[in-house]
């Protein structure tokens, strides 16, 4: 088993062994790159005398030098403290290698003052302190030194040892994830039409800009401005879909490498969060059903840890874990046994699939018939506390010993933890440990900013680094099951892997859905975004964060730069020149970070000192300032690649410290929310923090198993869907007028990939299409009603562009959906929706983000629910009132009153205008088609009437009633010249 800590050979995969002098080989001491002996001589008699790393010639040396070498770091282990910061700091870049210490950077961190750093009499006692205890490090190295055997005297190594040995190496030596391009038939035909519709783009720009309607100019010109908008976004779409790829992981060679057999498992250990907030709102059975899939997850019981943030304080939450942690003893073991698939049992009961097909064992369905009782006990108890917590006594709530709740006022109480299950609780019923299951209420009081999600993700980072500090982190809503009991171990394929690993900041899964009509008629899967933009992103930089499904790399929260980004030159962006030397704030910065640096490897090398003297040391760098006052966090913040609680905690103070580092005014003055932890400033938090590390050269990795990871359930209703998109678009508005905004956020120091940064800018700028959008669909309309026309009369030259245009967009389309899978119904249900959430959400998501960010006005659209079926998917056909409702309709009446009009218009006008009419009625009929599910969701199910019969009768009986004037066959027909004849003494 890999040893925590131990380098690997960056050619052969062993790890890094112990010499005859007690210190590990070093190939180059300019950058310490982990090779072993055997790989060095090998480069060596190969001809190969740079090192594969640096580029610098290897150093000649002797068995003297390398024991006089007390200042290098061989190991990982020593590194000497130096007055002049930029040395230490170039030190520390030149200490890194995988799985040995990995120099943090901390990206705009204050936490020491550059006159501390520079000033000699500022530092003398912290200077003596280092260099007593450094001796102390090295008198115990020495004595090491003695004590240990010399190679030729060793035993020989028994042959069942070498065939384990041998086992090992192979097993490190196989891949646990590959890349698998997209095939080039598929994506270079798909290249070249993005760059053919390009060039027919710039074409048809300059024909329509060129020629202009001088009869309907200011309908020409915003036409023209819309349609350049149009092909921005279009740009800031496509491109970062240019290198899409796909990953494969090997579990089985995971589990080869990690999970040996007789030897404890060394896989990481994760933690997991799960929040909510309002029980009311988000069904306790729905969060429990959560956690019972997270407590059952195939992982070592041991490595896992759920969280549970009750951020409203509610006691109906607290009872129903109860209730769940009691019901976890059957379930989980029931689980294992059977390998069950999905381990949440409401969705696991309610599939519609055989379960006697494929039992395992003859047990089986006495096993599950036995289970799904207990499961139905289980719901009645839990709904029978739902509906007691439907009304609150007066008193409020009291637990069972009669205590008061301290949640009653869930907008001041105390913080609360409670440990359910863990390494000293209940165990299952065949005596087997159960992971880790915390209740977690942090503190609120009047007067302090929460930051709702982010701020309660926050305090779980730093209770969690307290209780269990485990270095991945996995979090999820309470809506969101593991439906893949796996899904760990495809995540650990990528952030376990020293190749791969060392850069990501977090493996993100897509999000699938369950309770969604097969239609999917307002695009709630998201089918086109998960399937098709996130894969892109894969192919740069990572895809983006999206709230629930992604791993964490607990150090990237920190704030930490990765590793490979020490060694790593400032260069320019595309479009702003590198600047030759740094700014005065960014030296001060540099000189703050070596010296926490030094701090934070000292701390952990040297293991002679008190209580005392770790307490002065941490005060003297003032973590505090950047982590908070909590002696305990901050040492397990330090500890490298988390590695569990650090071992001079007092395990009988750790909740009193857990509640101590939730309390409301924890993280005032320090860098949470702001450099470290989830990152605050928008109600779309999740983008921002993706961000913020993208920015600081974290690279992220999509993860798309067979089987889908995680499961959630989406509001499938028009109303709430629109009300979900009104709170990403507003989120997306927030980020646009902050000082995170992608335009410029970042933007000279190039770790952010300028393909990255365009999708980052689509993230922000989508919610203002609905500008031009509702301005472009309203155009059809007018151009009926006036019988004027954006576009002239059409020559050959004007229709081949036309023409190539709409073909260039179909083709790109048809090769998207070849190389993503996606199908055409998903496709045209996303157009469909960009045009109902763009004439809606968008739109008033762009006003309120300006009233709220510059005036200060925050404004809400409220839901009225009313009528409801009692169908499968009879929330669909909920009717809900909102404002958001509007301007959809108002497009589509006026379109169909400008279809009525422009016929109307053709009857009278003659032959000549029915060709300028099919342009017009073109245009209104694509604004129609795609509204045509809001006019569905609007209208409801019409007693079971189709909608498109609805509104095509309307359309044709109006068409026709027009005809039926126009003929007339009941009223006599009466010349031109008779008329004349009777007009003698009136002017007609």
């Amino acid at each position: 088993m890999m040893q925590s800590g131990v380098p690997l050979c960056n050619i052969c995969g062993e790890q890094l062994l112990l010499g005859e002098n007690g210190e590990r080989f070093v190939a180059c001491h300019d950058c310490n790159y982990p090779i072993c002996k055997p790989c060095f001589e090998h480069e060596i008699n190969e001809g190969h005398s740079v090192c594969l790393n640096c580029a610098t010639p290897y150093q000649g040396r002797t068995k003297d030098d390398d024991d006089d070498r007390d200042d290098v770091n061989d190991g990982g282990d020593v590194i000497e403290v130096h007055e002049n910061p930029s040395t230490v700091a170039s030190q520390i870049n030149n200490s890194e290698d995988v799985g040995g210490l990995h120099a943090r950077h901390v990206s705009t961190v204050s936490t020491v003052d550059i006159e501390e750093v520079t000033e000699e009499s500022g530092n003398s006692t912290w200077k003596k302190r280092m260099k007593s205890w450094k001796g102390k490090g090295k008198d115990k190295k020495n004595k090491n030194k003695k004590a240990s055997p010399k190679a030729k005297n060793e035993a020989a190594v028994p042959s069942e040892q070498q065939m384990e040995e041998i086992r090992s190496t192979e097993a490190a030596a196989l891949p646990l994830s590959v890349v698998v391009p997209i095939v080039k038939s598929k994506l270079a035909p798909y290249r070249t039409v993005i760059i053919v519709r390009l060039i027919i783009l710039g074409l048809f720009f300059h024909y329509r800009v060129t020629n202009p309607v001088e009869s309907a100019f200011p309908l020409w010109l915003t036409s023209i401005i819309c349609e350049i908008w149009f092909a921005f976004s279009w740009v800031l779409d496509q491109f970062p879909k240019w290198s899409p790829i796909n990953r494969h992981t090997f579990i089985e060679n995971l589990s080869a490498r990690f999970e040996r057999e007789g030897e404890p498992s060394g896989l990481a250990s994760v933690d997991f969060f799960v929040s909510t907030v309002d029980p009311l709102k988000e069904p306790p059975l729905i969060t429990a059903n959560t956690v019972l899939s997270i407590l059952a997850v195939d992982y070592p019981v041991d490595k896992v840890s759920c969280y549970v943030s009750d951020d409203g304080a509610a006691m109906l939450t607290f009872e129903s874990l109860v209730e769940t942690a009691e019901f976890a003893r059957k379930w989980v073991p029931f689980c294992k046994k059977f390998s069950i698939e999905p381990r949440a049992p409401e969705f696991y009961f309610s599939q519609k699939i055989d379960y006697l097909k494929d039992k395992v064992q003859p047990s089986f369905v006495k096993e599950r018939r036995a289970m799904k009782r207990e499961y139905e006990e289980y719901k009645v108890r839990v709904n029978a506390m739902v509906s007691k917590a439907q009304k609150t006594p007066e008193e409020g709530w009291s637990m069972q010993d009669g205590t008061p709740w301290p949640g009653n006022n869930s907008r001041d109480h105390p913080g609360m933890i409670q440990v359910f299950l863990g390494h000293t609780g209940a165990r299952d019923t065949e005596g087997n440990e159960l992971p880790r299951l915390v209740y977690v209420s942090r503190e609120k009081r009047p007067g302090y900013q929460h930051h709702k999600k982010a701020g309660a993700e926050n305090a779980l980072v730093r209770v969690s680094a307290v209780l269990t500090n485990a270095p991945f982190i996995l979090n999820l809503d309470c809506d969101h099951y593991v439906n893949n009991s796996k899904a760990v171990r495809e995540a650990m394929c990528f952030l376990m892997d020293p190749e791969v690993g060392r850069d990501v900041c977090y493996v993100q899964f897509p999000q699938r859905f369950d309770g969604i009509d097969r239609s999917d008629r307002y695009a709630n899967r998201n089918t086109v975004f998960f399937d098709v933009n996130m894969r892109g992103l894969d192919g740069i930089q990572g895809p983006m964060y999206v709230g629930t499904g992604c791993v964490f790399n607990r150090q990237a929260l920190y704030g930490y730069s990765p590793p490979s980004m020490a060694n790593l030159s400032v260069s320019s962006c595309c479009c702003f020149p590198s600047k030759s030397t740094k700014d005065v704030s960014r030296v001060s910065r540099d000189a703050k970070r070596a010296e926490l640096e030094a701090a934070i490897y000292n701390l952990r090398e040297i293991d002679n000192y008190d209580e005392n003297e770790r307490s002065m040391l941490i005060s003297q760098m003032s973590f505090e300032k950047t982590f908070g006052l909590s002696t305990v966090f901050i040492e397990s913040a330090l500890m490298e690649n988390g590695g569990g609680v650090p071992e001079t905690a007092d395990p009988s103070m750790l909740i009193k410290e857990a509640i101590h580092v939730i309390s409301c005014g924890y993280e005032e003055k320090t860098e949470w929310g702001k450099e470290i932890g989830w990152i605050y400033g928008s109600v779309t938090e999740d983008i921002l923090t993706g961000f913020k590390m993208q920015c600081r050269g974290w690279r992220s990795i999509y993860c798309m198993p067979l089987r889908p990871a995680f499961k959630g359930s989406a509001p499938i209703n028009l109303s709430d869907r629109l009300h979900q998109v009104l709170r990403w678009a507003l989120g997306s508005v927030e980020i646009f007028l902050s000082r995170h905004c992608p335009l410029w956020y970042a933007v000279g120091g190039g770790r952010l990939k300028w393909l990255q940064r365009l999708a980052y800018i689509n993230t922000i700028v989508y919610p203002f299409t609905s500008l031009p959008l509702v301005a472009y669909c309203t155009l059809p309309a007018i151009c009926l009603l006036t019988g004027k026309f954006i576009i002239p009369t059409l020559s050959n030259l004007a229709s081949v562009l036309f023409l190539g245009l709409f073909l260039s967009i179909i083709v790109t389309s048809v090769l998207e959906l070849r190389w993503s899978g996606v199908c055409i119904e998903d496709l045209w249900r996303n157009e469909q929706f960009w045009v109902i959430g763009g004439s809606s959400a968008h739109l008033f998501a762009v006003f309120q983000g300006f009233l709220k960010m510059l005036a200060g006005v925050d404004t809400n659209f409220t839901v009225t629910a009313k009528a409801a079926e009692d169908t499968e998917f009879g929330e669909l056909y909920i009717i809900k009132w909102t404002t958001l409702l509007i301007p959809p309709t108002t497009l589509i009446i006026i379109n169909m009153v400008g279809v009525v009009a422009g016929f109307s218009d053709a009857l009278n006008g003659g032959y000549e205008s029915w060709g300028p009419l099919f342009g017009k009625v073109f245009f209104a009929f694509w604004v129609i088609f795609h509204l045509y599910p809001f006019l569905k969701g609007l209208m409801g199910r019409q007693n079971r009437t189709p909608t498109i019969v609805i509104l095509w009768s309307v359309l044709l009986a109006s068409v026709f009633s027009i005809i039926w004037v126009k003929i007339d066959p009941f009223v006599n027909k009466v010349d031109s010249e008779t008329i004349a004849e009777t007009c003698v003494a009136i002017d007609c």
